[in-house]
């Protein structure tokens, strides 16, 4: 079983989203798909979740001049963060459960 590219109409956040976004997004999806094929899911997605939270210190620490200034940004950046994944979250939830039977398959159960 494969985890399905993004549909350009989902929207992840209040910014609108080009379709560089959704490129990037289903190259991610690629990789943890051809991953899976090796290793455990679960372990694909904790790897996955680790380098994205590596990847957006990163951003968060390049974004300020100082150590000082990085120390002062902890508390909104993982506020920021932590909302955005949450937001992600809801959006493809919401998307697989309305398309379950398309992603997944009947596995013999229902929704109600």
């Amino acid at each position: 079983m494969v985890a399905v590219g993004c549909k350009k109409g989902l929207v992840v956040s209040n910014n609108e989203k080009d379709s560089e976004f959704y490129t990037m997004a289903d190259a991610f999806i690629a990789l943890a798909n051809e991953q899976s094929k090796q290793a455990e899911q679960g372990k694909v997605s904790a790897t996955f979740l680790y380098a994205a939270a590596r990847f957006n210190i990163f951003i968060a620490a390049s974004g300020s001049s100082s150590v000082k200034e990085f120390a002062s940004t902890k508390s909104k950046s993982f506020e920021y963060f932590i909302a955005e994944y949450r937001k992600m979250l809801e959006e493809h939830f919401a998307d697989y459960l309305e398309n379950y039977e398309e992603y997944i398959g009947n596995k013999n159960g229902s929704v109600n």
